[in-house]
């Protein structure tokens, strides 16, 4: 997992929902780690986080400056605890702190829960890391 973490803090990456049959991807920046699960975090006024309650099931995509790229499938959970936001925020201050309090009532953070990570290469067979 601590490979997921670290290609994700170091790349901008792209998420995929579903609203009925059509799929949306949108960028992300802010991840987090918490209680051993990966979080990300977005507000609850955005259609993106309405599909990812109704379909929790998502895809995490980015490529590195190195040629490789990353596809992540798995299922967002909502975590409602004030730990689990101050801990995003704490990580993420920079890029958050313009948008996000941890008590505004719009931060939500989602963690990934039964989760493939595969890590692509050109040249080398693809890594698979379940978490």
């Amino acid at each position: 997992m601590q490979k997921v973490l670290k290609y994700l803090r170091e790349n901008p990456f792209y998420i995929g929902t579903c609203d009925g049959d059509q799929p949306h991807v949108r960028p992300f920046g802010a991840v987090a780690e918490f209680e051993g699960k990966i979080y990300i975090v977005t507000s609850n006024q955005k259609k993106c986080y309405k599909q990812m309650i109704q379909n929790p099931k998502v895809e995490i995509s980015t490529m590195s400056k190195d040629g490789t790229w990353i596809r992540i499938e798995g299922k967002v959970v909502r975590d409602d605890r004030r730990e689990a936001r101050v801990q995003m925020m704490d990580e993420n201050r920079e890029a958050l702190s313009g948008m996000y309090s941890v008590d505004d009532h719009l931060m939500e953070v989602l963690y990934l829960q039964d989760a493939t990570a595969t890590i692509y290469s050109f040249t080398k067979e693809p890594e698979v890391i379940s978490f």
